[in-house]
């Protein structure tokens, strides 16, 4: 995975009104913690940080003033009617070290006709070198039929990664496809019992 350089400013003033000064000049207060130090409080730039949390795990390299490290982004606070960044918690490692994180589950192929897919997760917990985390996993499903079931344990992780999930976990299956019969008929059981409810 490659990292991404973003300027760090140390950031001295606090709260809501330092933090609305900070997003007016279209920066984000962050904070750095991790591996016992104190954490480092930081100003970054918006529209940088913005683009490169746009990838999933993304290895964020963060230097200036005092600051050199490489973090991952661990918390993201986003306005929730703008959109725009408010606040972001990064976590200081190191290379070597295994992090554990969670990475997109994609499929690839088709199933049989008549199935329906339904995913139960989107994504699943690996672990791996920090420096080295794999962008996702991908999920042959061509051809499976109907009561097929993936597991986190069927999945074929990525060079150097390791499940961090349950086995157990059920990733995908593939369920009968719903038709007109079938839509109707579960109505009717619903109306049923909503009656039977009534008359109780």
């Amino acid at each position: 995975m490659s990292e991404v350089r973003i300027a760090a400013e140390p950031r001295t003033e606090f709260g809501k009104g330092a933090a609305r000064k900070i997003r007016r000049a279209d920066k984000v207060p962050a904070v750095l913690y991790g591996h016992g130090i104190e954490p480092k409080h930081l100003t970054l730039p918006g529209h940088e940080l913005l683009l490169a949390l746009r990838t999933p795990n993304v290895l964020i390299r963060l230097q200036g003033d005092g600051v050199n490290e490489i973090a991952l982004p661990k918390g993201v606070q986003r306005d929730p009617i703008k959109g725009f960044l408010e606040h972001v918690d990064l976590l200081l490692v190191k290379r070597g070290e295994k992090v554990t994180v969670e990475i997109p589950v994609t499929t690839i192929g088709d199933i049989a006709p008549g199935g329906l897919l339904d995913h139960q997760t989107l994504t699943v917990a690996v672990e791996a070198e920090a420096t080295h985390i794999p962008t996702g996993v991908e999920v042959d499903i061509e051809g499976l039929e109907v009561g097929a079931v993936i597991t986190a344990g069927d999945l074929k992780l990525p060079q150097g990664s390791s499940l961090a999930a349950d086995a157990e976990t059920v990733v995908l299956q593939v369920a009968v496809l719903p038709t007109a019969a079938t839509e109707e008929a579960a109505e009717g059981e619903a109306e049923a019992a909503s009656g039977e409810a009534a008359a109780e």
